[in-house]
């Protein structure tokens, strides 16, 4: 996933507050050592809400770590990149100055992935992403690649892809779909090399259109979908440009299938649809299950009590998952960058569903989630079917 470029008085502005410090367990206590974490990912911008629902599951993971007063423990810094690439670009190089800091949950977005890879290569510093989904990211024939300290814990997209093709035609007879993204390095790849092909197989593509992730009028996006017949409607990109789209399309009487990716899953989808009665019916996939439903009561209320968030968002359980490879390292005795990329590179690991995995060679799970379709009912976004 990525974002548009800023300005360079934001940008600057970025690099001063991006970095902060969790209230977790106390990070060092009397005859302790400590080492950090950081969570780098959108915390504020206009995909704040994909970072926000992500962070939780980081800070509870190192909370239960923390609290069992072990011999070193974890402190968890914030690293807000804004889902922005040239954001990412300047915050990564003071990420990775900090000694303390041993390794990275992130990136939540590819492209701000991409931009950080270089100050992360040359500092050794292991990168552990929860959703950040883009093909690239780990193919070796990709000069973006992020070989060999990028590794993450979803589904690429394309896997995702081609499920979300699928998933928007359910119950759809003669599905005539029109793709649309934001020309961003996450929703064109998602819409145009890894849905398209399965979208034609299973139905007809009456139209394409790109549009920069920031664009406020719609209208004439909504008068060519209407004049193609489509009954579907394929989005790559985020929530914060996928919530006015809808609502523009809903206006202008579009009755059809609404479907995006995951940058569109988010805690924020509804509220930025313009509400329940416009997002009703609108269908998402991603590589992830509802967090809380792997939980028990009792960890539900501790998830609560230590985050303030009653709800898990989308992907808190993968930030939990990516934190967790961390930490499985850190009780082996590995407080090292190179440790800890040795470790994370040839380790096991177990996901939040308790599920084994490792990472291949270029840094994808053995195992992960299936993508799932999720579904916006009664002004709730609920996990569906696998897509």
């Amino acid at each position: 996933m990525n974002k548009k470029i800023v300005s360079g008085l934001a940008i600057a502005a970025a690099a001063t507050l991006a970095l902060g410090v969790v209230a977790t367990s106390p990070a060092s206590a009397a005859g302790k050592t400590s080492v950090k974490l950081a969570f780098q990912g959108p915390l504020t911008g206009g995909a704040a809400y994909l970072g926000q629902d992500q962070l939780p599951g980081a800070i509870w993971a190192i909370d239960q770590y923390n609290r069992t007063n072990p011999a070193v423990k974890i402190e968890l810094v914030k690293a807000d990149s804004q889902c922005d690439p040239t954001v990412a670009a300047n915050i990564a190089p003071g990420v990775a100055a900090d000694k303390a800091i041993i390794g990275v949950i992130g990136t939540s977005c590819s492209g701000e992935g991409r931009n950080s890879f270089p100050a992360y290569k040359a500092a050794g510093l292991t990168m552990v992403a929860p959703s950040a989904s883009a093909v690239d990211l780990t193919n070796p024939k990709a000069k973006s690649n992020g070989f060999p300290i990028f590794h993450r814990v979803v589904a690429n997209d394309s896997l995702q892809g081609p499920a979300l093709a699928r998933y928007a035609a359910v119950g759809v007879t003669a599905p005539k779909y029109y793709m649309l993204d934001d020309m961003s390095t996450y929703g064109a790849p998602l819409i145009r090399d890894n849905a398209t092909p399965t979208a034609k197989k299973l139905g007809t593509i009456v139209g394409t259109d790109s549009f920069p992730d920031d664009t406020k009028d719609f209208s004439s996006v909504v008068s060519k979908v209407k004049a193609s017949g489509a009954n579907i409607v394929l989005f790559g990109g985020y929530d914060y440009t996928a919530g006015p789209l809808i609502k523009a399309l809903r206006d202008g009487g579009y009755k059809g299938v609404f479907a995006g990716g995951d940058g569109v899953d988010t805690s924020g989808f509804v509220k930025l649809a313009g509400g329940a009665t416009i997002a009703e019916g609108v269908k998402m996939t991603a590589a992830s299950v509802p967090f809380a439903s792997l939980l028990t009561a009792a960890q539900l209320a501790d998830f609560t009590k230590v985050t303030g968030v009653k709800v898990p968002g989308l992907y808190s359980e993968t930030a939990y998952t990516a934190a967790n490879v961390f930490i499985t390292c850190i009780k082996q005795g590995k407080t090292t960058r190179p440790a800890i990329q040795s470790c994370v590179n040839n380790g096991t690991f177990t996901a939040a569903d308790g599920s084994s995995f490792k990472f291949d060679r270029y840094g994808d799970p053995t195992t992960a989630a299936a993508v799932g379709g999720w579904i916006v009912k009664n002004g709730e976004i609920v996990y569906d079917r696998f897509a």
